[in-house]
């Protein structure tokens, strides 16, 4: 049953424009899927589903996994950026709620050849430079991008 409910969450946030939990427990209401608003918050957590804002307004899910929804980082680190701190090679970038994953994604795709490689969880971040000197210049680039 979670499997076929995980399709339904991804089917549904691909096809239409999910801005809150209850509009994707309706769409999935109307596929069948009946599910309570706790399960929903889990489903969101484990598939690592990020919530981006829309330059025009408002915000939506979208699956940071998939190659064409993975969100730009000059759209992601304004609304999701907490903080910053490194040490040595190291970068910890502390998000809002859930939004690590949104953040990692767009940190892999724009490619950044200082980074050897993210980790995320749900509201931290992992960043690993090739060396302290990198380091520095990663956080200034994400200072400059997250304000």
């Amino acid at each position: 049953m979670k499997l076929k409910r995980h399709a339904a969450i991804l089917r549904t946030i691909r096809e239409k424009r999910i801005e809150s939990q209850d509009g994707l427990r309706e769409a999935l209401g109307m596929e069948g899927i009946t599910v309570t608003q706790a399960t929903l918050s889990r489903d969101i957590r484990e598939m690592g589903l990020a919530k981006l804002v829309d330059p025009q307004g408002g915000s939506y899910y979208a699956n940071p996994h998939e190659g064409s929804l993975r969100p730009d980082l000059g759209q992601v680190l304004p609304t999701l950026l907490v903080s910053v701190e490194g040490t040595g090679p190291i970068i910890v970038i502390k998000t809002a709620t859930g939004g690590a994953p949104a953040v990692a994604a767009a940190l892999d795709q724009a490619g950044w050849k200082e980074i050897i490689g993210t980790l995320a969880g749900d509201d931290t971040l992992l960043i690993i430079a090739r060396n302290p000197r990198m380091r520095q210049l990663v956080e200034a680039r994400l200072a400059a991008l997250g304000r």
